[in-house]
């Protein structure tokens, strides 16, 4: 079932046909900064028509992957993905010609065209498993949920998880060789061989990731009306086949897929964001919860998810976690005693109260979804979860099941809670409030030139001299994630009810400011100013 579509007045689309003009014709000068390749944490983004992703940005890259395969042995198949962004089909079909050009195995999708992250992660775990040499990796083409006219490219190891810093950097750093040398050395094949190639096979992502599904989840328990808006993403193909194998009365509001994102609802600033955390891009599906006992979105390439209830529309990524941990943790027996929760450093505090209502032990570390992969892998974390709405857990046994970002397991747990409590996930949420106190979360920016962003980044304890934040003795000054000691990249400040982090943008002229309070909106405008304060101070010392 469909329903009405309103649809954006032309002027705020974005011309694909000039798009992809510029991705073939325009070349990036790597003398200039902001278009060399510069793998962050979901690896190289960009916009075509600001030289930032172009046809030569991905032969450089896919270039320096084939290399760094050879340097570490990695000589099995590459799983290649991508999302419904204008961006994504030249660049796959770029990758592809150097991949056969290079001799290595690539796997694209069967049937459909579009191939969600979580799905290139269940595949390369599952083609791994037992393995300990001939091991697969993979490429996802996805700037997640940027707007239309960007472009991304990411790739993830031989542990299905987005690459560690070592891996991003060396490929980074020989790509932007590669264009300085005018892509020579790179091996290419026309489009239409590399199809072709003996090396180039035909992978059913949808089917092998679909029927796995009831590994993770409990259908068996879900007898409630479920909506799910793709969001014109790499999903769309995915819910209608998951609700038929698994008989759920699920309605997909809006199957339309659209480079311009046409459909869309505006974000905050009046860009169009494939955002599901955003109340904003959120707009239409929130209109639509009466008629839903639970209803759900996912971004572009289905990483990540936005939880829509009756009670309280949309839930912010922070509370959702929260209700993840509180569910998962009493109804998953075969997890061990021993499991523990993963948050990143700049989520609530909320996650630390309730793992410690549950007894379980917190693991904490910096800003990237790559610092989960160990702890995923080898099954010591159950559920996993940052601030931005991106989290995965484990299967019902226990065993790995994705280690990047799945939105749709998220999308598809909140159908199971709702079920199994048999209530609104937003009044169980104000439960676990009145139990353990109420969160105020934002997040903010202050101005910062490059100097101060570095100085920001290698901060240490000892520069904040201040004990006080908010009124509280100040408990921790940290620089490294308490969980597995790497750095932060800014600084943390935790009293016992608030705490804030800063860390400095790596694409604009600004610092960001992460902080809560569980004394209220007027507390957290407090420790904000205060926070600020004390980042100056430390920057000026």
């Amino acid at each position: 079932m469909m329903l009405a579509v309103m649809l954006l007045e032309p002027y705020r689309l974005v011309n694909v046909a000039k798009l992809i003009t510029a991705y073939y014709a325009e070349r990036p000068d790597p003398a200039v900064p902001e278009q060399r390749v510069s793998f962050g944490t979901s690896g190289h983004r960009g916009s075509a028509l600001q030289q930032a992703f172009n046809e030569w940005h991905i032969l450089a890259i896919t270039q320096a992957i084939c290399r760094y395969r050879a340097a570490r042995g990695v000589d099995g198949p590459l799983f290649l993905g991508i999302d419904t962004h204008a961006l994504s089909e030249p660049a796959a079909a770029t990758a592809l010609e150097v991949l056969a050009a290079n001799g290595v195995e690539t796997m694209i999708a069967d049937g459909t065209d579009y191939t969600p992250t979580p799905a290139v992660s269940h595949a390369i775990l599952t083609y791994n498993a037992g393995r300990t040499t001939g091991l697969a990796d993979g490429i996802v083409v996805t700037p997640s949920h940027n707007p239309p006219g960007d472009g991304g490219f990411k790739y993830n190891g031989t542990n299905g998880g987005p690459a560690d810093s070592g891996a991003t950097s060396w490929i980074q750093n020989e790509a932007n060789r590669i264009l300085e040398a005018g892509l020579d050395g790179v091996r290419r094949m026309p489009y239409r061989a590399a199809l072709q190639a003996a090396t180039t096979h035909r992978h059913d992502y949808l089917t092998k990731y679909v029927n796995d599904l009831d590994q993770v989840i409990d259908f068996a328990a879900i007898d409630a009306s479920l909506g799910v808006d793709p969001l014109g993403g790499a999903g769309v193909a995915y819910w209608p086949r998951i609700a038929e194998r698994y008989k759920l009365n699920l309605t997909v509001v809006n199957p339309l897929v659209d480079p311009t994102f046409r459909f869309m609802s505006l974000d905050w600033d009046g860009k169009i964001r494939m955002d599901p955390s955003s109340p904003h891009v959120m707009e239409p599906l929130i209109a639509l919860r009466e008629r839903f006992d639970i209803a759900f979105a996912c971004d572009t390439d289905h990483d990540r998810h936005g939880i829509v209830t009756r009670s309280a529309g949309l839930l912010p990524p922070n509370h959702y976690l929260a209700l993840c941990i509180e569910y998962l943790f009493t109804h998953r027996p075969q997890w061990g005693a021993a499991t523990a929760v993963g948050k990143t450093a700049v989520s609530s505090n909320m996650i630390d109260r309730v793992a410690a209502r549950l007894g379980r032990r917190l693991y904490e570390v910096p800003v990237g979804f790559k610092w989960f992969v160990p702890g995923l892998m080898d099954g010591s974390l159950g559920f996993v979860g940052e601030e931005s709405a991106g989290a995965s857990f484990l299967r019902r046994d226990g065993r790995v099941w994705t280690t990047d970002k799945d939105g749709m397991i998220a999308c598809l747990l909140s159908a199971e809670m709702t079920a199994r409590w048999q209530r609104d996930l937003g009044e169980v949420y104000a439960s676990i409030e009145e139990a353990l106190g109420r969160s105020t979360y934002e997040r903010i920016e202050a101005p910062a030139n490059a100097a101060q962003k570095a100085r920001l980044a290698r901060l240490a304890p000892e520069d904040v001299k201040a004990s006080v934040l908010g009124g509280e003795p100040i408990q921790q000054i940290l620089t490294k994630a308490p969980g597995d000691g790497n750095a932060l990249g800014g600084l943390k400040v935790v009293t016992e009810n608030a705490w804030f982090a800063a860390r400095p943008s790596g694409t604009e002229d600004i610092y960001k400011i992460y902080a809560e309070s569980f004394h209220g909106q007027a507390h957290l405008r407090q420790v904000q100013m205060e926070a600020q304060a004390m980042v100056a101070d430390a920057l000026s010392a």
